[in-house]
């Protein structure tokens, strides 16, 4: 609880463990929370052709009191785009 003080927002990476899809739960005083699964790759269809690509399952809890249904899907789907757009030559280990 300690180290959630003062925080509005967090993530949870279930798939590090080796899990898939789950619904994280938001703690309080959080209004947030963003749940990452495994990835894994997976028939997609882009421009028209079926490929396989890594897809990883997230999912989004937020308290509507708080956060505006409308403004969580658009943070969802900008989220997606980051992902699929993200150019891991720029990740230095």
């Amino acid at each position: 609880a300690e180290d959630m003080k003062g925080g509005t927002f967090s993530i949870s990476n279930q798939g590090a463990f080796g899990g898939a899809h789950f619904t994280p739960i938001v703690n309080r005083p959080e209004v947030a929370i963003l749940g990452l699964g495994r990835s894994a790759d997976r028939a997609a269809v882009r421009d028209g052709k079926v490929v396989v690509r890594p897809l990883m399952p997230i999912a989004l809890s937020y308290d509507h009191r708080v956060i505006d249904g409308g403004a969580a899907a658009r943070f969802t789907v900008d989220l997606v785009q980051a992902f699929e757009q993200f150019d891991e030559s720029l990740v230095k280990l």
